[in-house]
């Protein structure tokens, strides 16, 4: 089994740690030349701010709910994503880190119960870092992609999902769009949706 951790808003997040006073409060952050936003938090994704929106087209949201804007700080983001990944390490044999915000880590040999493992895994980040992070399980990389994000897509799974159990899996993955699976792009998930395929 494969769990995938993925840092929650990760650039928000990072802010956060440092600005504790953000936490709750909508919060972007915006790309290198403060053009488009490139980050958002859960708050602002509840208003209907798409990614990559550029700053100037939704100035007047940004006014109306108070919204805080933040200009990028890689160097911190980076720094941050090494913390992360330090602090997982001790807790698998394997971990590959995939992106700034994500990394796999293998549970193939590790004597415990895989959700409480899960658990372990989002408490320590959590602890040692201050950076959220949901947990997605299952026998492949693609299929743990798949469970992390439904790990987000409910708070009642409390920020961890798994497709361990083969029967749990096809219920699951109905849930979830075909252009949300890992390598489906919005072109192929178009050409998939005309053939009637529209759910993992």
């Amino acid at each position: 089994m494969i769990a995938l951790v993925d840092c929650n808003n990760f650039y928000c997040s990072c802010e956060r740690v440092f600005q504790p006073e953000l936490a709750g409060r909508p919060l972007v952050v915006l790309s290198n030349n403060d053009g488009c936003i490139v980050a958002r938090s859960n708050e602002v994704k509840a208003m209907g701010i798409a990614m990559g929106s550029p700053l100037f087209k939704v100035r007047d949201l940004v006014r109306r709910h108070q919204i805080v804007v933040r200009s990028s700080n890689y160097s911190l983001y980076g720094d941050m994503s090494q913390r992360v990944m330090r602090t997982l390490e001790p807790l698998s044999p394997i971990v590959e880190a995939y992106s700034i915000d994500e990394a796999f880590v293998h549970l193939d040999g590790l004597k415990v119960d895989i959700m409480e493992h899960a658990r372990l895994l989002r408490r320590t980040v959590l602890q040692h870092t201050g950076i959220p992070v949901s947990v997605g399980i299952g026998p492949t990389k693609t299929l743990a992609k798949a469970a992390s994000k439904l790990a987000k897509s409910d708070p009642r799974h409390e920020g961890i999902f798994s497709v361990a159990d083969p029967a749990a899996r096809d219920v699951a993955l109905e849930r979830l769009a075909v252009k949300d699976i890992w390598g489906v792009g919005p072109r192929y998930a178009r050409m998939l949706a005309r053939e009637g395929i529209v759910t993992a």
